[in-house]
């Protein structure tokens, strides 16, 4: 029967075999120490059929990309740790962390929900809307932290800090602002170089020249 062997354990083939009709097995292995092939000119499919002999879960393997079809994907580690899982209601990432290479970084069209978000040591971390509006929310606060290095927010229109139900602390050392308007100042009397922080009713800060009672009141043209 040439490479075709009939044992106890049932047949055993040597060498490339080709099978012209369909084959039936309850088990198909390699040979202890060498692997199994499964090698075809075009695709490779894994079908499991359910009673009514209908495919209810396909794998197929093809030159063009590799197409899964069952009601959920489960990827898990050798100690049985789901690593990824994927159905019709969300995607899973198992893992200690999600590392995305790409140049570009990662691309959500809607909103992503974390509990953290951190780059890879001596990486910086910068979260980006291009052409729309990037929001953070979180019922019981947002918590931004740069262990060792700076931190920076930048827009092209406003940027705004809002707290609903608490308050908004900036705590540094050393807090600037660099590019407040200042008020008109009078010129009679001992010029100071000491401001006052003003703020218009709409929420505009501004600097006034500093008195001895506030001057926020006669610079109320720099709110209009």
């Amino acid at each position: 029967m040439g490479n075709l062997r009939i044992t106890e354990k049932g047949l055993r083939l040597e060498g490339d075999s080709e099978f012209l009709k369909p084959l039936y097995a309850k088990e198909i292995r390699s040979r202890p120490g060498n692997s199994l092939y499964v090698q075809s000119d075009r695709n490779v499919t894994v079908n499991i059929l359910n009673g009514d002999m209908k495919a209810v879960t396909q794998l197929v393997t093809g030159s063009e990309a590799i197409e899964a079809y069952g009601k959920r994907l489960e990827v898990k580690s050798n100690t049985g740790k789901l690593l990824f899982s994927a159905d019709n209601d969300e995607v899973v990432v198992g893992a200690d962390r999600l590392r995305v290479l790409g140049a570009e970084g990662a691309v959500f069209p809607k909103s992503i929900e974390t509990p953290y978000v951190k780059a890879e040591p001596f990486h910086p971390l910068r979260l980006e809307s291009p052409t729309r509006t990037l929001i953070m929310e979180a019922p019981k606060g947002v918590e931004i932290n740069a262990e060792a290095g700076s931190l920076e927010a930048s827009c092209r229109t406003d940027l705004r800090l809002e707290s609903k139900d608490g308050e908004i602390l900036l705590q540094a050392p050393n807090v600037k602002l660099p590019q407040l308007p200042r008020g008109s100042y009078s010129s009679s009397g001992s010029r100071q170089k000491v401001y006052e922080l003003c703020a218009c009713p709409n929420g505009r800060l501004f600097l006034s020249q500093a008195g001895s009672g506030s001057t926020c009141q006669i610079n109320t043209s720099v709110c209009l």
